[in-house]
């Protein structure tokens, strides 16, 4: 069998995880060791953070519905419960949108729920 050279392929690679990891600091960024290392643990974090994004997304959504609600004399859960009593098919993220940016679409809204 021939020998495999393999220079041309190893820069390559190299080159790749270098630029990946221009942004670090000190040798994470120019020795090629510590710059893989580096660039797998931040891939690593991008990944638990885009998950976590949406737990603390959806617990702001909670919390904006929750004080809207209770300025108009119902707590978080007794809203949840009628909204999916009716069928209702709006999401946290719009129903908190909804108490911000249209308070009186809200306010009739919640009305609605609660002569029901």
């Amino acid at each position: 069998m021939t020998r495999q050279k393999r220079g041309v392929t190893k820069r390559k690679t190299h080159k790749k995880f270098l630029a990946y990891a221009s942004g670090f600091r000190g040798r994470s960024s120019t020795c090629y060791r510590i710059a893989r290392n580096r660039v797998e643990k931040a891939w690593q974090h991008a990944y638990d953070h885009r998950k976590q994004k949406t737990r603390e997304f959806r617990s702001l959504f909670i919390q904006r519905i929750s004080a809207a609600v209770r300025s108009m004399g119902l707590n978080y859960s007794r809203f949840m419960n009628l909204v999916s009593k009716a069928g209702l098919e709006l999401n946290r993220k719009v129903l908190s949108q909804m108490a911000i940016l249209e308070p009186e679409t809200f306010k009739n809204l919640v009305n609605s729920l609660t002569k029901a």
